[in-house]
C-alpha cells in the first residue's frame, strides 16, 4: 500500500471511567488517576482522567435516568439546559462535551479512551467508530502487535450508515475498551490489570507517534455491526427462552444458520435463522436485557490501512 496518512500531534487526550456506573474497572482506575496520575504522565503530553457519570457511579448503577453512552446525538449536544426535569445524563453529555469537545469543532480533545466492562464473554474488545479513521486504526494494530497475548478484536460500534452517539465522539479521535466477562458492580483483579496494561499501552503508542515514529501500513480484521437478535417471547410479552449453551461465552465465534441459538423453557432448542454464517457478540449482555436483546450480530472483514505519522510537538 502506497502513501502516508499525516496528523497533527495528539497534546490532549482524555481517559474516562464510569460512562456506565456499575462497570468498576474503569470506575475504580479513574477514581485512582484522579488522586494520582503519574500513569498518564508522557514525554509529549499528559492524559486527563474523566469520571464520566459521577451520579451512577456513587449508586453503582449503569444510569440514572437515561444511557450517558447514547446521548452524545447532535439533537442533544446543540439542544440547551433550558429544561429543569430533563434527565441527568442530557445535561451531563452536554458538560462533558463543553468540556473535552465541542464535537467536530479545533478545541476538541485530540482522543477520548473509554473504558467499559462486559458481562459477555468479549475478551479485549477494541471500539472503533469507523474503518477509515486511521489514528484510532493504528492504536488498535498497535495494541494487537505489542499484547498478543489479549487477542485484541476490533469492533465497528455503529451499523453502517447510523450516527455516533457515544462519548469517544466528542474528541477527534476516540477508542472504546470493552472487556469481559465482569459482572457490574464488581471488581476483578485480572480484568482491571488487562485494561490497565491497555490504557499504558495505548499512551506509550501516543507518545511515539507524537516523538515522529512512522507507523506501517497493514492490513487487519475488524467485525462490523450489521444488526442484533432479540429473545424470544411468549404471547404475554415475556422472555420465553435463554440462551442456548452451546452458544454462550461463545463470543467472536462463527454462527450458522440453524445452529442452536436459543433453549426454551421447555426444553427445546431454536435454531438461528438468520440468511448467512455470522459472528455473534455481547452474548447474553446483561445490560441489554432491558432492550430485550440476546446478542448483537457483526460480519468479520479485512480492511486495508495506510501507513501514518505526525507532525512532530512539545508537551503542550
Amino acid at each position: 500500500m502506497s502513501g502516508t496518512a499525516s496528523i497533527n500531534c495528539l497534546h490532549h487526550v482524555a481517559v474516562a471511567g464510569g460512562t456506565h456506573g456499575n462497570e468498576m474497572s474503569g470506575v475504580t482506575l479513574v477514581k485512582h488517576w484522579l488522586r494520582d496520575s503519574t500513569d498518564l504522565v508522557r514525554d509529549t503530553f499528559t492524559a486527563v482522567p474523566l469520571l464520566a457519570n459521577p451520579k451512577a457511579t456513587e449508586k453503582c448503577v449503569r444510569y440514572c435516568e437515561r444511557d450517558l453512552n447514547r446521548c452524545f446525538t447532535w439533537d442533544i449536544l446543540l439542544s440547551s439546559d433550558s429544561e429543569e426535569d430533563e434527565p441527568y445524563e442530557v445535561k451531563r453529555a452536554r458538560e462533558i462535551n463543553r468540556t473535552f469537545g465541542p464535537r467536530d469543532s479545533s478545541n476538541a480533545f485530540d482522543m477520548i479512551l473509554d473504558l467499559h466492562n462486559s458481562t459477555s464473554n468479549m475478551g479485549v474488545c477494541l471500539i472503533v467508530s469507523e474503518a477509515h479513521r486511521h489514528l484510532e486504526m493504528h492504536a488498535c494494530h498497535y495494541i494487537q502487535t505489542h499484547l498478543t497475548k489479549f487477542d485484541p478484536r476490533i469492533y465497528l460500534y455503529p451499523e453502517p450508515g447510523s450516527a455516533l452517539y457515544d462519548l469517544c465522539s466528542v474528541g477527534k479521535a476516540g477508542l472504546g475498551f470493552e472487556l469481559g466477562p465482569q459482572p457490574h458492580g464488581v471488581v476483578r483483579s485480572d480484568i482491571l490489570e488487562n485494561m490497565k496494561t491497555l490504557v499504558k499501552v495505548t499512551l506509550d503508542f501516543i507518545n511515539l507517534l507524537n516523538q515522529g515514529t512512522e507507523f506501517p501500513a497493514f492490513e487487519v480484521d475488524v467485525y462490523q455491526r450489521v444488526g442484533h437478535v432479540e429473545f424470544p417471547l411468549s404471547p404475554d410479552g415475556e422472555v420465553s427462552a435463554v440462551v442456548h449453551p452451546s452458544l454462550q461465552d461463545q463470543d467472536f465465534s462463527i454462527l450458522h444458520p440453524g445452529d442452536p441459538a436459543f433453549l426454551s423453557l421447555d426444553n427445546k432448542t431454536i435454531p438461528y435463522t438468520g440468511e448467512r454464517p455470522v459472528y455473534p457478540v455481547f452474548i447474553n449482555e446483561a445490560a441489554y436485557y432491558e432492550k430485550n436483546i440476546a446478542f448483537i450480530v457483526v460480519e468479520k472483514l479485512q480492511v486495508s490501512v495506510p501507513a501514518l505519522s505526525s507532525t512532530r510537538g512539545k508537551k503542550a
